[in-house]
């Protein structure tokens, strides 16, 4: 079958990273865009861009319909949609099929399974794969629910069961919080995602949170091995490693291959990622969620095993099994990738979107940056502030970040105000470079080393 021609139905870094990777391939590329992103890079340097809305994402990015009329005036024979947006739309997967197009990604009824976090327990369960202690379905009475949380034990999480991004979940410590906090889960569950349904599950205090790169062709299934997404603020991962230094070799062929089972067990297609909490305290590891797309931080993974994530998906989406057998995937060294976004780390995180006066980008050996800027470029404010991703490469962990400090050392943002003194500020932490990390280290270490941030924001002026 193959993909000739690939709209790529997203923006900014990921927007590029792809078109690079259909262009390897021998792919045309069509950029779809907002009004807004109209001096956007990626709309620069694709073979074709046309615009489809508006500046809001509901009038654009998140407009099924405007992008299937672009895929169709453009003779695309292919969509792809990145990561956020609708990449995790199952309508949107089966609208582009029902219009003879290729979804590059799993099949509506496989992102429905897997997206849906109950649905997805469910089949990890069936699979065999390790879950957390928790309700085996979507909650609805909240009486059954408490009664069953008291035989979890406190403290529990309550997650809404079609959520992402940390919305609609809340921690309980006690019964008396969960008959508070498990209606208010459910309302934000509802008003953000349409689905008020919510779930629970055991916490486990000082989790790290580790994750496995998975890909499939409909029958067959490879893992990439694990990386670890500890570092996180308001629930969103800024700094990611892999592979996981936490991890002994039995436990992450352990994790790896119960990845892999999960995949197989739904027959999954392209590129995905299961994630885990893994307990530093017993060593044991729980899934938790998949993500039925290409992550942000797939670059860490690349960089440890030297394959085009991309590539390989696009490659399978066309009809082609996968080009790799596992013995073909060989882990070497340490790599480290940091989210440089537009805001402001000494100014409680302030999105900060301006016109990039000056850019110096680092380079030299074990260096990679996926970016969206140029001199010039003026930061649209109406989406998310993720500029792009510093990725360093080295033979072990401690090498990787001491080349992390010289890349960001050569970093260069002028304009605006971006996260990188947060990350030349954490690789002066002792605890940080001893991996004494977990999912819940950061946010406190925020609060009582503010002045370091600062401290390296005037030095990098």
């Amino acid at each position: 079958m193959g993909i000739t021609k690939l709209l790529i139905a997203n923006r900014g870094e990921i927007a590029l990273r792809i078109q690079r990777a259909a262009r390897d391939l021998g792919i045309k590329t069509v950029q779809v865009h907002s009004e807004a992103d109209t001096e956007m890079l990626a709309v620069k340097l694709a073979d074709e861009a046309i615009c489809i809305g508006p500046a809001p994402a509901a009038k654009s990015y998140l407009d099924i319909d405007a992008i299937l009329k672009a895929a169709r005036d453009s003779g695309a024979d292919a969509i792809h949609p990145g990561y956020g947006f609708l990449s995790e739309n199952a309508e949107f997967a089966d609208a582009v099929v029902a219009a003879g197009l290729i979804f590059v990604g799993p099949s509506g009824d496989t992102i429905r399974m897997m997206g849906d976090k109950a649905a997805a327990r469910a089949s990890a369960l069936a699979a065999g794969v390790p879950t957390v202690p928790g309700s085996e379905g979507i909650i609805t009475d909240m009486a059954a629910a408490e009664a069953l949380a008291g035989q979890i034990g406190f403290p529990v999480m309550i997650k809404a069961a079609a959520g992402g991004g940390g919305r609609g979940i809340r921690v309980a410590e006690t019964a008396e919080e969960f008959r508070t906090l498990a209606p208010q889960a459910s309302a934000e569950a509802k008003a953000a995602f349409g689905d008020g349904g919510i779930y629970i599950e055991k916490l486990i205090a000082r989790a790290r949170h580790v994750e496995v790169q998975i890909m499939g062709d409909g029958q067959d299934v490879v893992h990439f091995f694990d990386r670890e997404c500890s570092l996180q603020r308001r629930r969103q991962k800024v700094w990611e490693e892999a592979p996981s230094a936490a991890l002994d070799d039995t436990t992450r062929e352990a994790l790896c291959q119960s990845a892999v089972a999960l995949a197989k067990s739904v027959n999954y297609l392209g590129a995905g990622t299961l994630e885990y909490l893994y307990d530093d305290a017993t060593g044991a590891f729980y899934f938790i969620e998949m993500n039925t797309r290409i992550q942000v931080e797939h670059p860490v993974t690349e960089m440890i095993t030297g394959h085009d994530l991309l590539a390989e998906m696009i490659r399978v989406a066309g009809g082609a099994p996968l080009s790799l057998r596992q013995s073909d995937i060989q882990r070497r060294g340490h790599a480290i990738e940091v989210r440089l976004n537009a805001e402001d780390p000494a100014n409680n995180f302030m999105p900060f979107p301006g016109v990039v006066s000056g850019l110096r980008l680092p380079d030299g050996p074990g260096v990679r940056m996926d970016h969206m800027l140029y001199q010039g470029y003026a930061i649209p404010p109406f989406y998310d502030s993720l500029l792009g991703k510093l990725v360093v490469w080295a033979d072990t962990r401690e090498a990787a970040l001491t080349r992390l400090g010289r890349a960001l050392g050569e970093l260069q943002v002028d304009g605006l105000p971006t996260t990188a003194p947060l990350f030349s500020a954490l690789l002066g932490d002792a605890e940080l470079r001893a991996n004494h990390v977990h999912t819940k280290w950061l946010e406190p270490w925020l609060e009582t080393h503010a002045h370091l941030i600062a401290q390296e924001k005037d030095k990098a002026a």
